[in-house]
């Protein structure tokens, strides 16, 4: 029996226009980004009118002993303040098709040019606020500055640092960085570790648990100048800690956090429902927001973010156990976006009589982790506990990043 069969050109096929794009995580950054004083993340706009820099200034708290019945003329306290520089570069992006690319369409690709644009603007953003939070402060102008690609992070990218420069910066943030689950790993007596070797006895244990989550919180507590807490309730401090996907599992299997997330928070109503042991979510540990930003761990490895991310291949095989992650335990004030120009549509116009449509986005502003220069000070032992501090080198001066804890934890990945 000859059966008839159906030739390539002839078979149907069904083509559907509906398009199906690869997830974009929001910003989960934006909840704490605003436009006052107590932002973790300030948006600032004085560049709207033009200039590519702003001057952020900052003041210290009065440290004098005042007077009682003494003298007070000739011995008024003069006011510590500082005026931190940020820049901002450029950012645009767009696509093009042809009307005969456009003819051969049959799902409107490139109907999807705005969202895909949107999205690509979303993720710029979030990624350079990562490596914001992690680069090293510095008073020049980002090295990438009004280059091809432009560089919006202000200080010097973690990824691009050399070795003495991120021993310049422990030195100068010593009592406001973690390493491990102990600060004799980069601190002890008037030692202060290089930056590898502190890496360096990170071991296996020695993760991101409730144990570490308290050093943190200490560290913001008693450092100097202090880390204003992100909010204040009925005499209760509050700061967020913002972890990649691994040092997050890690807090979350922990005996004492679970416990306490599962047993303290609200069940009625619809609390299981916001309670991160059922459901993914935030969680809270002696006043401190865990916030998971799966990014953060993204950017362990090296060009897996968007916009040529030089990672941060350094920690890769960091600790005793291998592979460290950072968290930045956040008060107010940590970072600044300086806006000049919000993002607007921009369109192709050497068209070729109309043959060639493009669209895109144009955007300018800056992000700076907030940082203030200080009198340099070598703690004894008893400094990162107790806040006393004595002053050395004749007046030399440090660049304190200004609102955040740095920790570094081991954060294995998955097995």
């Amino acid at each position: 029996m000859a059966v008839t069969t159906i030739q390539s050109n002839n078979k149907l096929i069904q083509f559907t226009r509906d398009i199906n794009r690869e997830f974009v995580r929001e910003n989960l950054f934006s909840p704490y980004m605003g436009d006052d004083v107590t932002a973790i993340i300030r948006r600032r706009f004085e560049l709207k009118n033009g200039g590519d820099q702003v001057n952020i200034p900052m003041v210290t708290k009065l440290l004098g002993n005042g007077k009682s019945t003494g003298t007070l003329a000739g011995n008024e306290e003069r006011i510590d303040n500082y005026g931190m520089r940020a820049w901002v570069d450029f950012l645009r992006h767009a696509v093009a098709t042809t009307n005969s690319e456009q003819q051969k369409d049959s799902a409107d690709i490139f109907g999807e040019a705005k969202p895909l644009l949107s999205d690509f603007a979303k993720e710029r953003l979030r990624d350079e606020m990562i490596q914001a939070f992690m680069a090293l402060p510095s008073e020049s102008a980002p090295a990438a500055l009004n280059s091809d690609e432009g560089q919006r992070v202000n200080g010097i990218l973690f990824g691009d640092s050399t070795a003495a420069q991120k021993n310049t910066w422990l030195a100068d943030n010593v009592d406001r960085v973690l390493f491990g689950n102990a600060l004799s790993n980069h601190f002890s007596s008037t030692t202060i570790a290089t930056f590898t070797s502190a890496l360096s006895v990170v071991g296996t244990a020695q993760k991101f648990t409730a144990t570490t989550v308290g050093m943190l919180k200490r560290r913001a507590e008693l450092c100097s100048p202090k880390i204003r807490p992100f909010k204040t309730r009925n005499g209760y401090e509050y700061y967020v800690a913002f972890a990649g996907s691994n040092a997050f599992r890690d807090a979350r299997q922990d005996t004492l956090i679970n416990a306490a997330n599962k047993d303290a928070r609200a069940r009625e109503d619809r609390g299981m429902d916001d309670n991160p042991i059922f459901q993914d979510g935030d969680l809270i540990y002696e006043g401190v927001i865990i916030r998971k930003v799966p990014e953060i761990s993204v950017a362990i490895a090296s060009g897996t973010l968007i916009g040529g991310f030089t990672g941060w291949s350094a920690l890769v095989s960091g600790g005793v156990s291998g592979r460290i992650e950072p968290v930045f335990l956040c008060g107010q004030q940590t970072a600044a976006i300086a806006m000049a120009r919000a993002l607007k549509p921009t369109f192709r116009k050497e068209d070729d009589y109309g043959f060639i449509s493009g669209t895109g986005f144009e955007t300018a502003y800056g992000v700076v982790k907030m940082f203030k220069k200080h009198a340099m000070y070598i703690p004894n032992t008893s400094t990162l506990n107790s806040n006393s501090s004595a002053a050395i080198g004749g007046g030399l001066a440090s660049l304190v990043q200004w609102g955040m804890v740095t920790g570094f934890f081991s954060a294995p990945v998955d097995a």
